[in-house]
């Protein structure tokens, strides 16, 4: 069996399909770790999801921003941005069927046996591995119990920091904001959501996430997305997968138990881009 992670497609269909043949991949041997984002700003996010949701347990896919932002569009009255293309989704006659799907997809996968962490964008340096995990459960939960008062108030910047003593929508916030949107942070935790770039372009106290010093989930390998700025990487205990290719770079897989960490990568079909 082999477990390939696949970075964010953002309604990347045709490039999928391609990505999916060059690895070969066997949904009866093999599996697919999706880093979330499937769906917007692409030009086929329905047939993303269709595809994705076809490979029933085959696949493994996290939430992404633009996934949690399709719920909230779609469920909790959220208004539909300038550069969304969500509405072939919201208009198909599956529709419920695929945000029911979507619905049920953690912010955090961990299977057991294995040393990856399978999340969207980042984890602040305090949280171990399973503190992320339950958090994220916390989250999850919420949001299948009551998803329109989740998703109606999980915008907005605050709070910045973690506290354990943070409760309610607030705590909520905290954790989606950081599993599904972060790029830098400081060593203390802070957190800056208007930062970007390269990981090199901030100035201190921001760092990118992953080298914070000390970071208490380095001891498994996060293995993430959201950041087309960093691209490919595989070092300092995390494997980002983002090659940005709704902004006309890649899509790209990477074998998690092969030797060698190197990506497949199929060249986007979208024109070039900066990420807005």
């Amino acid at each position: 069996m082999a477990r390939w992670a696949i970075g964010d497609v953002q309604g990347c269909a045709a490039e999928l399909t391609e990505l999916i043949a060059r690895i070969r991949f066997r949904p009866d041997r093999d599996q697919l770790w999706f880093v979330g984002d499937l769906v917007n700003r692409g030009p086929a996010s329905l047939q993303v999801l269709r595809l994705v949701r076809s490979l029933g347990e085959s696949a493994r896919c996290v939430l992404g921003n633009h996934d949690l932002h399709l719920l909230a569009v779609a469920l909790a009255g959220a208004k539909v941005r300038k550069n969304d293309t969500l509405d072939a989704v919201l208009a198909a006659p599956d529709r419920d069927a695929l945000l029911e799907w979507l619905l049920q997809r953690p912010l955090v996968y961990h299977e057991a046996g294995c040393d990856d962490l399978l999340l969207h964008a980042g984890v602040v340096p305090q949280w171990t591995a399973t503190q992320t995990i339950a958090l994220a459960g916390e989250v999850q939960q919420a949001l299948r119990c009551d998803p329109r008062a989740l998703l109606a108030g999980m915008y907005g910047d605050l709070p910045d920091r973690w506290h354990a003593s943070l409760a309610g929508i607030e705590r909520q916030r905290f954790v989606i904001n950081v599993l599904t949107r972060l790029r830098f942070c400081t060593a203390e935790g802070r957190v800056d959501f208007s930062q970007k770039g390269k990981p090199d372009s901030a100035k201190p106290p921001w760092l990118p996430w992953f080298k914070a010093p000390r970071r208490a989930s380095s001891d498994v390998r996060v293995v993430f997305g959201h950041w087309s700025a960093l691209g490919f990487y595989c070092a300092d205990h995390v494997a980002a997968l983002d090659t940005g290719c709704v902004w006309g770079g890649a899509l790209s897989a990477l074998d998690l138990d092969a030797a060698v960490c190197a990506p497949v990568s199929v060249p986007s079909r979208q024109p070039r881009s900066i990420e807005a």
